[in-house]
């Protein structure tokens, strides 16, 4: 069978890029090896934020927390994103950084707060204030719910006259000289004029089936979820905490997604065989961590913890779009831990791309091609995941 477009992966970045280049107009195949969000996604803190040092991420996250606010009436349902605010934590030696990012981003119209030292104490109540320096507020960031997300656009896509089929791994990328041609699949060959590689951790060895080149790591990365004794003054926002080097996801009723943040080690894996659990030593020094910060997290008790994927690129920018010399062929991978909160926007804006050849000139350079013209980004921030 023959499509319009095929595209390969189901988390957020596949499965907003599908939506919209259906919603385009043309005929599309989403596949998923799994379920929806099956993947990195679904085990994202899914933290919105748009504490970014580039003008690019700056204006991408602002527009996918739009997209977000309306995503019920965008996509029929709604993406489980709670507004209770975000917190950026800087230690002394981030101090400068933030102010000038703070400058930047209320240059580009996001609404945000700087308070000297810890602040904010009606968002970050009973926090020991030692090493910090400054305080980031964004009264529109929060969290969503990485599965509830997914799913509204893997329905809207199908409702916009899409087609998926789950439970279907794509074996390699069809390839005629310099033109991809479509996939395939264990039931045979579907064939498309566009394919796009949205398969996170896994786009690289996909990519290697054709010959394509991808420099994209695969990294574990843990998180855990606490409970926090009731009758205690617990956060509402979700956290950065730059000065420890951690992060926290509010889930309700009392308990937290907290993961470990920049710097830290990362450590590359096999995305079909690695350790999905968490290691005994990760879990004590976010406890460790935590109730030093937050005296009101003491005793917290361990409810779950586990390890996931990063698929990252040599700067940490995901690799977004058609590549020079290649026809049929566009990447959408690389999210590192802050995937999830801009692939909204990013879906849309490749969709644009690649159904009209038009694109914006800072949004061109995510594009591989800027590997082989040595134009990379600054790796100017960590990796929250996100």
């Amino acid at each position: 069978m023959s499509y319009d477009a095929i595209v390969v992966g189901a988390g957020i970045s596949g499965a907003a890029t599908a939506y919209h280049v259906a919603k385009g107009g043309a005929k599309t195949l989403l596949l998923e090896r799994g379920e929806p969000a099956s993947g990195g996604t679904g085990k994202s803190a899914a933290i919105i934020r748009q504490s970014y040092s580039t003008p690019l991420l700056v204006r991408l996250a602002r527009a996918s927390i739009t997209m977000f606010e309306n995503a019920k009436n965008e996509l029929g349902r709604d993406a489980g994103f709670v507004q209770d605010g975000y917190c950026f934590v800087v230690s002394r030696e981030m101090v400068d950084g933030a102010k000038k990012n703070v400058a930047m981003q209320k240059s580009l119209g996001i609404v945000n707060e700087w308070s000297e030292g810890p602040g904010f104490p009606q968002h970050l109540s009973e926090i020991d204030p030692d090493g910090i320096a400054g305080v980031v507020y964004e009264p529109h960031g929060g969290y969503a719910d990485p599965v509830q997300a997914t799913e509204a656009y893997v329905e809207a896509f199908k409702t916009a006259g899409g087609e998926f089929r789950p439970r279907t791994p794509v074996r390699r990328l069809l390839r005629e000289g310099d033109r991809i041609t479509g996939v395939e699949l264990d039931s045979g060959e579907a064939k498309a004029n566009l394919v796009v590689n949205a398969a996170g951790p896994w786009a690289k060895p996909l990519a290697e089936s054709a010959g394509l080149d991808l420099p994209l790591r695969c990294v574990r990365e843990q998180d855990t979820v606490w409970q926090i004794p009731s009758g205690r003054k617990i956060p509402k926002a979700s956290i950065s905490m730059g000065v420890d080097a951690t992060y926290f996801r509010p889930l309700g009723q009392g308990r937290f997604i907290i993961g470990r943040g920049f710097p830290k080690d990362y450590f590359d894996v096999d995305p079909y065989n690695y350790k999905t659990s968490a290691d005994a030593d990760f879990i004590s020094d976010v406890q460790t961590r935590v109730e030093r910060r937050f005296p009101s997290f003491a005793g917290m008790k361990l409810i779950e913890a586990y390890a996931a994927l990063y698929d990252v690129t040599p700067d940490w920018y995901p690799f977004v779009g058609p590549r020079s010399g290649l026809a049929g062929y566009a990447d959408f991978c690389g999210g590192s831990g802050h995937g999830f909160k801009i692939a909204p926007a990013i879906g849309r804006e490749l969709a644009d791309w690649l159904l009209t050849g038009k694109v914006a000139d800072d949004f061109r350079q995510f594009s591989h091609d800027r590997i082989a013209a040595g134009n990379l980004f600054v790796q100017s921030f960590g990796g929250n995941r996100g």
